[in-house]
């Protein structure tokens, strides 16, 4: 297929990119870079624009002829949500409504968008199957939702056909460690860790140790990056005209902060301190994927089961890129 990635500059899209263009589709991506990396995006294939530029987005869909696009380009920091809602509801309703509209208008009706098991909320029940109602807690959970209505509703009305992939904890890099993960800030658990590794900070802090877990801390469902990206290609190839796949993608097991600390300093060899704060507003015991309808509807299954080999791509990735692509 001819595929264009929206927010292909980014940490996921970027590998998914790279998986497309290994599994023989044509790629574009389409990026304005305001969080993205030039670098992570292979020579010739960026095209830098706003998802506001609807004549861009539609000459960029039928130039290229166009078949499916894979999006993205959502800002994804929880906190930042809450302190400054209006910039989520502009990128990632507004953008997303935007770029559904130029899909319609160049006649390309097929979709796979990067949800957030933040859909959720606080769930009741761990494992999360699919039937869990969506009760997000914050701006950034209702925006993924907003759009997975939006995909429901166009698929109904105008004959899309779409896939929402909520992810739990996107984690590592690809394998042999020439793109990865780089946030300015960072916000997620492993680089940090990795970051005390290569003394760009002192220590860790574990927000709380006396949650309901296997041992105080609490438990997350770390999947790797490229099994997140080989979920995508399937979706692309179940998209049926006029209905949606709604999927959680998680391995199904849970680790805990103190577990991934113990990862990392396994597989660096560095002893990472540690100090324990206070916990953070909002913070779930346990997210656990129930992962069994991304197996039955898309085939797929995630090959990187145990997150020491996260942490080691992770690992490979940030000591080859110390200061990210910078």
């Amino acid at each position: 297929m001819n595929v264009l990635v929206v927010g292909g500059a980014g940490y996921i899209g970027s590998h998914a990119v790279r998986l497309l263009i290994a599994a023989g589709h044509h790629v574009w991506v389409y990026d304005n870079l305001s969080r993205g990396h030039r670098q992570a995006v292979p020579a010739g294939l960026l095209i830098k624009g706003e998802l506001s530029d609807r004549s861009k987005v539609v000459q960029t869909l039928r130039e290229n002829q166009i078949d499916a696009v894979m999006h993205f380009a959502a800002f994804a920091l929880v906190n930042e949500s809450v302190t400054d809602p209006a910039l989520y509801y502009r990128n990632n309703v507004i953008a997303a409504l935007d770029l559904l509209e130029a899909m319609r208008e160049a006649d390309v009706k097929k979709i796979v968008f990067s949800s957030t098991t933040a859909t959720y909320g606080q769930p009741d029940v761990v494992p999360i199957p699919e039937e869990t109602p969506q009760c997000p807690i914050n701006p950034y959970g209702f925006t993924k939702l907003v759009v997975e209505q939006a995909l429901a509703d166009y698929a109904a009305a105008y004959g899309f056909a779409y896939a929402a992939l909520r992810y739990f904890n996107a984690a590592g890099a690809h394998p042999d460690g020439t793109i990865g993960e780089d946030h300015d800030p960072e916000s997620h658990l492993i680089p940090i860790v990795l970051q005390v590794a290569l003394g760009q900070r002192d220590k860790i802090t574990i927000f709380g140790n006396d949650y309901n877990t296997k041992d105080g801390t609490c438990v997350r469902d770390y999947i790797h990056i490229d099994d997140l990206g080989d979920a995508h290609l399937r979706a692309l190839e179940k998209l049926t005209p006029g209905t949606g796949i709604c999927v959680n993608l998680g391995t199904g097991q849970g680790t805990s902060v103190r577990e991934i600390v113990e990862a990392c300093r396994e597989v660096t060899g560095h002893p990472i301190p540690e100090i324990i704060g206070p916990r953070r507003a909002g913070d779930p015991d346990e997210l656990i994927a129930d992962a069994r309808r991304a197996k039955e509807v898309l085939g797929w299954s995630p090959r990187y089961t145990d997150v020491q080999s996260i942490v080691e791509t992770a690992w490979r990735w940030h000591q080859s890129h110390p200061d990210g692509y910078t």
